[in-house]
């Protein structure tokens, strides 16, 4: 005897808001998205905004600890790669919250973002030190809240170190590599910066400054001090004129 078949189940209606589970825009979509990549794509009426996190340790060649939360190199960069060419994204928010990391990998990432040509905007969130403010002017407009610290200070190495005059040749020149690339993408004097990076008295156990939202903007180094809704008003602006 023949069992009878299963009723095939009815489509699920669309989302009230337009979006549906089956295609990938809605809200649960977003959640899923977050946790596999720390990013979210978001589609409006004013336009298509990727939105990507660069938080914790910028992780280089070695493995940072698993107890530290990182931001992947290997990761971001194709996706940057990826968010320049597709068709579906108008413009991209990054959300900076960072300790620094990785030289090379930070400013590789910075790179990529600078050459972009879609409209990009970065939020400092808590704080960008270190490598980390190369990246936060890196984009096309940058923003940081009142409350956001940026810590400023030479190239360090930890490790073991050959005690010889090309060693701190190759310090200084890596060194040069940052400092062209924060004065070419803001505001701030190459001689101002300098100063910063090497003032004394101001960090305890350190040579250094560390400024805060609305300083970095008198100096040059961020464009305006504003919160997410202006950053988004800002590339909403931006990939309407486009």
């Amino acid at each position: 005897m023949k069992e009878a078949t299963k009723p095939a189940e009815p489509e699920k209606p669309e989302e009230e808001d337009g979006s549906s589970r089956k295609n990938g825009t809605g809200p649960e979509s977003w959640q899923q998205q977050i946790v596999d990549t720390g990013s979210v794509t978001t589609k409006t009426r004013r336009g298509n905004l990727h939105c990507l996190t660069i938080i914790g340790q910028i992780e280089g060649h070695m493995t940072a600890s698993t107890a530290t939360k990182t931001t992947k190199y290997e990761h971001v960069m194709p996706l940057l790669a990826a968010l320049e060419q597709s068709d579906e994204v108008d413009g991209v928010l990054f959300l900076l919250n960072t300790v620094g990391g990785d030289i090379e990998a930070g400013l590789g990432i910075a790179e990529l973002i600078a050459g972009m040509s879609k409209p990009t905007a970065s939020l400092v969130l808590g704080g960008s030190h270190s490598i980390g403010l190369p990246l936060a002017v890196a984009a096309k407009r940058s923003f940081a809240v009142p409350s956001a610290a940026m810590t400023i200070h030479p190239v360090r190495m930890s490790g073991t170190v050959i005690a010889a005059p090309q060693t701190y040749h190759y310090f200084e020149r890596l060194q040069d590599r940052i400092v062209d690339f924060v004065t070419r993408n803001s505001r701030i004097e190459q001689d101002r910066f300098l100063s910063l990076m090497l003032k004394t008295g101001e960090m305890a156990a350190d040579v250094g400054s560390v400024v805060y939202g609305e300083e970095a903007v008198r100096l040059g180094l961020i464009d305006q001090v504003g919160t997410l809704s202006d950053a988004l008003d800002w590339l909403y602006g931006q990939v309407q004129t486009r």
